[in-house]
């Protein structure tokens, strides 16, 4: 058997690690900006920001910084998948992964399913900026050229 460029084993360990992973970076870079944002409009900190449907709209000043920090965040998630899953092809599957998880803790938050339209486009929009900026950066470093050892060589 000749050897496979990039064979896939199957191991659950890494692919739970890297989904909470994502997570964590996910939440992190969204607490901080909308801290941000926050100290932008001297607004208090809340969890509602990040769970509660009702927050992202395009009618507030809040609203609107708010859907802001959610686009922002969708960058700095296609950085960690740059940064840990590093293959192109699983960019856009841990792109849904981390929003449906999204939307189980609004969910589990507000509880009922998020019902404004605008929280479905900025979380829509946001999974499309995520995956295509993730899945470019990836393919990037996947595409960069092998170098090739140019060593002295001997005349035979």
């Amino acid at each position: 058997m000749g050897s496979h460029f990039r064979s896939y084993i199957w191991d659950p360990v890494l692919i739970l690690s890297q989904i909470v992973l994502m997570q964590c970076i996910y939440y992190s870079f969204l607490g901080l900006w909308l801290a941000g944002v926050d100290s932008l409009v001297q607004t208090n900190r809340s969890l509602d920001q990040i769970f509660s449907y009702e927050v992202l709209g395009f009618a507030t000043m809040q609203g609107r910084l708010s859907m802001m920090a959610f686009i922002l965040n969708s960058l700095t998630s296609a950085m960690g998948l740059w940064f840990f899953i590093r293959r192109g092809k699983q960019c856009l599957d841990f792109t849904i992964t981390v929003h449906f998880f999204h939307m189980i803790g609004c969910w589990i938050y507000n509880a009922h399913l998020p019902a404004a339209l605008s929280w479905w486009l900025v979380n829509v929009a946001c999974m499309a900026l995520m995956a295509v900026i993730g899945e470019y950066l990836c393919m990037r470093t996947e595409l960069r050229a092998i170098p090739v050892n140019s060593g002295p060589k001997s005349n035979l």
